[in-house]
């Protein structure tokens, strides 16, 4: 049922499911949900978000960080750590308080409708492309020793036929249940903390030159400012992205409630400190001659591999070769099987047909959704081929999603004490830093990023084109933060100095940024307010709250 607005106002009247016929939608809805099988505990779900938070940034994040910002990217992983914790704790709110598979896209609809909805629906299959960057990053690895994989810096034709098995290969891997997944997901988890973890040691011992820390430009070589551009460009906020992995499979879990605040902020914490020792080890073991022309300058087709062999670390060489296929691809692993569960969701929120919304009674896994998303990873495997070309994109969209749970956390959230304290400032802070982030990945990526965004505005309209128009304006009018959020980053980022024309100087563009995205922010929770009051959240659309 939902959940009244967050004021002392009386909270809106909605009419209970439990005392009105069920439209046929949700009926529908309610019947695949019970199919799900609820197994995971704390353990499961806490190695999915390991697992996914540890992919391929690992392998590579730490020499784009080094030469976007030098040794300022060991503050970047810190600070990309500290957003993950923010929007970690409203995805904790949301997922104890309403665990449901697929949470993170059907929240907007609960809190703002519609179009909210459907514009966060259709980035969010857009993003199902990061599993192409976790296959781009194995084949990378493979390339040791089959070079004719790569053409440069992209994939040969070879390399996009090996790329299209390996997707395949991790679909039919999350074909047979959760209980499987659960298991197997384990087991890579424990490998993917103790490979990188020997690393760390290996490269401190043998190759600590801790005065690589101030030389070469000095600790901000390339000014403080270098440091917000690799948060998004270096990979640092999408190899820390993964921590809402658990939270998909709220639906799936025994004690949500208890298990999912436990799961997924030890997985956070366990991956960042793991990033912090590799971006250390990585900076003070480069030798001084790749340093010639500064960070700017290092270039490594298989950085960690690379760094031990020039440290005669052949064994370690081997054993980092092996799990660079290993890491990226547990990570598209857990990956393919969340986004699968989001596809699921998009389908009960009607922008997908209703085909995709089907669960495998056997199973329990959502296969329709499942083979949707190998779909379209293979469609982005053909335009990108270096994997800083994916994450550099795709990053910006994961980001487009934490913004709009924050708002579904300040708008759902229950009247007096919630489950995760300071959910009323965490909320909005959430939201302003989010849309920094987004910020700060320069006009460059922004110019392609959030135009593909804002597509899900029309398609929106499209998919509900049968219905009277003076309900779909109504939606657009609550829903209308949105697409106006997206406009103002874009042109706020065509004036900043992060690529843009630079008419807004810095610091001022960045101070600008956040008071806008603060305002977007009271007008999203206003519009939220107003789409409970007018009973929208228990409307065909199956948005009611699903008894456990």
């Amino acid at each position: 049922m939902s959940q009244p607005p967050l004021e002392e106002t009386p909270p809106p009247r909605a009419v209970s499911p439990a005392r009105t016929p069920v439209p046929g939608a949700a009926q529908d809805v309610r019947v695949e949900e019970r199919k799900l099988h609820r197994r995971l505990g704390c353990w499961g779900l806490g190695a999915i978000g390991f697992s996914d938070i540890v992919g391929s940034g690992w392998l590579f994040g730490a020499m784009y960080a080094a030469r976007i910002a030098g040794p300022l990217s060991l503050l970047c992983w810190l600070a990309a750590g500290a957003l993950a914790g923010l929007v970690a704790l409203v995805m904790v709110e949301l997922g104890a308080s309403r665990p449901e598979a697929g949470g993170t896209v059907r929240w907007p609809l609960y809190a703002n409708g519609p179009l909210v909805a459907g514009v966060i629906s259709w980035a969010v299959l857009l993003s199902v492309g990061a599993h192409a960057a976790e296959v781009t990053a194995i084949l990378r690895y493979v390339s040791h020793w089959l070079p004719w994989l790569y053409h440069g810096a992209r994939l040969s034709w070879a390399g996009l036929a090996l790329a299209a098995a390996v997707t395949v290969s991790l679909g039919a891997l999350n074909w047979f249940g959760v209980r499987l997944f659960a298991r197997v997901n384990l087991l890579v988890s424990v490998l993917k903390l103790a490979v990188p973890t020997i690393t760390v040691v290996l490269l401190l011992v043998s190759g600590f030159h801790p005065h690589r820390l101030t030389e070469h430009g000095g600790f901000a070589p390339y000014g403080w400012s270098a440091g917000l551009t690799a948060l998004s460009m270096g990979g640092v906020v999408y190899s820390v992205n993964g921590f809402q992995a658990p939270v998909e499979f709220s639906g799936e879990a025994r004690d949500p409630r208890r298990d999912m605040p436990r799961a997924v902020l030890t997985a956070i914490g366990l991956a960042v400190l793991l990033y912090v020792g590799l971006q250390l080890a990585y900076l003070c073991a480069v030798p001084e001659q790749a340093l010639a022309h500064g960070w700017h300058g290092v270039s490594f087709d298989s950085p960690f591999g690379q760094l031990a062999l020039l440290l005669n670390l052949h064994w370690l060489a081997l054993l980092l070769y092996a799990d660079a296929v290993v890491s990226p691809a547990g990570g598209a692993f857990v990956g393919v099987a969340a986004h699968a569960r989001r596809t699921y969701a998009l389908a009960k929120n009607r922008m997908l047909p209703h085909w995709f919304m089907q669960v495998h009674a056997g199973s329990g896994i959502p296969r329709r959704g499942l083979a949707l998303n190998l779909a379209v990873t293979l469609l982005f495997l053909l335009p990108f081929g270096g994997w800083q070309d994916v994450v550099s994109t795709i990053g910006n969209l994961f980001l487009l999603g934490y913004a709009t749970s924050a708002v579904a956390a300040y708008t759902l959230r229950v009247a007096g004490p919630g489950r995760v304290p300071g959910v009323r400032w965490i909320a909005p802070v959430s939201f302003v830093v989010a849309t920094l982030f987004v910020y700060w990945s320069s006009w460059h990526r922004l110019r392609v990023t959030l135009p593909l965004a804002l597509l899900g505005v029309p398609l929106f309209w499209w998919v509900r084109r049968h219905e009277p128009t003076a309900v779909l304006l109504r939606e657009v009018r609550k829903g209308a933060w949105l697409p106006a959020w997206l406009l103002g980053l874009l042109a706020c980022s065509a004036l900043g100095a992060f690529g843009g024309t630079a008419v807004l100087p810095q610091p001022y563009d960045s101070f600008a940024v956040a008071a806008f995205s603060l305002g977007v922010f009271g007008w999203a929770v206003r519009s939220g307010r107003r789409h409970l009051a007018e009973g929208a959240a228990t409307a065909p659309d199956g948005m009611a709250e699903f008894p456990r």
